[in-house]
Formats: C-alpha cells, sequence, structure tokens
C-alpha cells in the first residue's frame, strides 16, 4: 500500500527534504533538484500553445467586430482578455505548483521522486530496478531524464503524471522533468550507476551475500510499482 506524505512542500514531516526519513547508513545524497516551472508550464501544460490558440480567436473576434461595425463590441472583446488571461494564469499556475511539491533525489544507491500537488508521494526507485536512462534536451534551455525500468517493473501513469516521458501512454517511464543543466544531472547518475555497480561486483568478487534491495517491490503482470513505504530501504 503506497503511503503519502502530506505538507511535503514545505519539509515539515521530512527530516531531510525530499526524503520520508533518513538515509540509512552508508548512503549519501549527490543531487537533488527540481523542474524548472516555467518550462513545466510551457512543456506540460502548453500555456505557449493555448495562448497562440487563444490570440488568434481574440484576433478573429476583433476582426469580425471591425468589419461589421458592431457598437457594443468593445465590452465583449475586454471579456475574452480577461478570461483567456485568466486561463493562462491557471496553467501557470498549476506549473508553479508542481515545481514547488516535486523534488527529484539521486543518491549513490537509487533515485527518489517526491511529486503530487494534493496528495504528495515518495516513489524510490533504486539502481537494481533501473534499465537505462535517456537524456532528452529542449534546445539550449532544459531537458528530460526518461528512466526506463527493467522487466516486469512497470508505473501506472496516473501516480507518475506529469513526471513521464511525453507521448508515451501504453508503456509509460518515469522522467525528472525539465531540468536546469540536464546534462549535469545526466553526470552524476551516470557517475553514481557506475560506483554503484563496481561496488556490487567487489561484493559478489569477495564471497559476500549480496541482500536484495528493500526497494519498491513488484505485483503480479498487469498492475503497477507500488509506492514505498520509506526512503531507507535502498
Amino acid at each position: 500500500m503506497s503511503k503519502r506524505y502530506r505538507g511535503q512542500q514545505h519539509g515539515e514531516l521530512e527530516p531531510v527534504p525530499g526524503l520520508p526519513e533518513e538515509l540509512p547508513d552508508g548512503e549519501r545524497i549527490l543531487w537533488q533538484g527540481s523542474p524548472r516551472w516555467r518550462s513545466l508550464a510551457r512543456r506540460v501544460f502548453k500555456v505557449r500553445l493555448v495562448a497562440i490558440y487563444f490570440a488568434a480567436l481574440l484576433a478573429v473576434r476583433v476582426g469580425v467586430a471591425v468589419t461589421q461595425g458592431e457598437s457594443g463590441a468593445v465590452a465583449g472583446i475586454s471579456m475574452m482578455v480577461v478570461l483567456f488571461a485568466a486561463g493562462l494564469g491557471l496553467l501557470a499556475l498549476f506549473g508553479w505548483l508542481h515545481t514547488r511539491a516535486t523534488i527529484y533525489t539521486i543518491t549513490n544507491r537509487r533515485i527518489v521522486m517526491r511529486i503530487g500537488v494534493a496528495f504528495s508521494t515518495t516513489w524510490n526507485l533504486p539502481f537494481r530496478r533501473l534499465a537505462s536512462a535517456d537524456l532528452a534536451l529542449h534546445g539550449h534551455e532544459d531537458g528530460d531524464l526518461v528512466l526506463a525500468l527493467a522487466p516486469p517493473d512497470r508505473v501506472g501513469w496516473l501516480h507518475f503524471w506529469p513526471h513521464l516521458q511525453p507521448r508515451r501512454v501504453a508503456q509509460p517511464r518515469p522522467a525528472l522533468r525539465c531540468l536546469g543543466a540536464p546534462e549535469k544531472v545526466a553526470e552524476v547518475l551516470r557517475d553514481a550507476v557506475a560506483d554503484w555497480a563496481q561496488q556490487e561486483r567487489a561484493m559478489v568478487v569477495d564471497g559476500e551475500n549480496v541482500p536484495e534491495p528493500e526497494g519498491p517491490r513488484v505485483e503480479p503482470a498487469g498492475r503497477p510499482m507500488l509506492a514505498t513505504r520509506s526512503a531507507g530501504g535502498a
């Protein structure tokens, strides 16, 4: 059963921002960050496209008013401007709220995603569960770090939206969205996974019993991966 953490936007229930519990011995935070809210509003909530659509509607309405010489058109056009501005402001607010509620964390053992506005949930993705990570750049502004989980692990689209690879609904992949300096984040993750893999190999060579990580468990095929019970189970 997933555990929800309320009020995490300001960290009042978090011993470490973005984490529901203290890190276990030997684990350390390598990077933390959040999406850029302007980019999230533009790429997820499509503020720019909606603004263009509203501008086109407004231009048509003004053109009709001028062509037909409508005497009372000013009031109607003014109301359209107010409504369109309110709609755009609401979309931008959604982007800002999601950014405020989100903290991505990379440790030397896993990725932790604290997401959700109304109900904040922490998701734990140990390196052992990752198959690959792809960097998708958005020009020179920002980028997404898309994570592919090792089969049969999977995530639910509704559980992770909007922190998912765009335009992929059938087999959704979690993603660290709209990152500033995405190349740096990708480098941190790459080096962390390489160090973790080297340590795992060393433990096997030394003949030690490598414990199964207490990360997210997977239900039978067809059900989404569950949120972690705590952030301490790497």
